[in-house]
């Protein structure tokens, strides 16, 4: 194998793991407050409108907790980032609609949906390198 397919078909060893560590505990984060804190995450979902709350907010977060450590520990990637990619997706908009927003919450709501972007570009390279690792 050369240096060239090394680099093509497989990341980078340890910077890929400390990706996958940030990444993933940052998120695992995020899910373990969300759980820790269920009855206040229902209460901000029903009042941004989010369908099912009492429903919908533990199975995200559950998906994200799922993801997270999936993408952290490189097992079921390709599902992994799927299911982390179906909470952001699902999320960012519905809860950081900062068009919608009042004027005191706009600019914040921006910098939520921006990061969340950011958080998505990261799932979809772990996606594509889940992908590659099928192969």
């Amino acid at each position: 194998m050369t240096d060239e397919e090394t680099t093509d078909e497989r990341p980078c060893g340890r910077v890929f793991l400390l990706a996958r560590l940030v990444f993933g505990s940052v998120l695992a984060f995020s899910a373990i407050d969300n759980l820790r804190n269920l009855d206040e995450k229902i209460e901000y979902a029903e009042s941004n409108n989010a369908p099912n709350p009492e429903q919908t907010v533990p199975f995200v977060s559950g998906a994200l907790l799922f993801g997270s450590v999936g993408i952290m520990l490189w097992r079921l990637p390709r599902l992994a980032a799927i299911s982390v990619l179906t909470f952001l997706v699902g999320v960012t908009p519905t809860m950081h609609d900062f068009w919608a927003a009042d004027e005191d919450q706009k600019e914040a709501q921006m910098v939520h949906f921006i990061k969340n972007l950011g958080l998505i570009g990261g799932a979809l390279a772990f996606l594509a390198h889940g992908e590659r690792d099928r192969r």
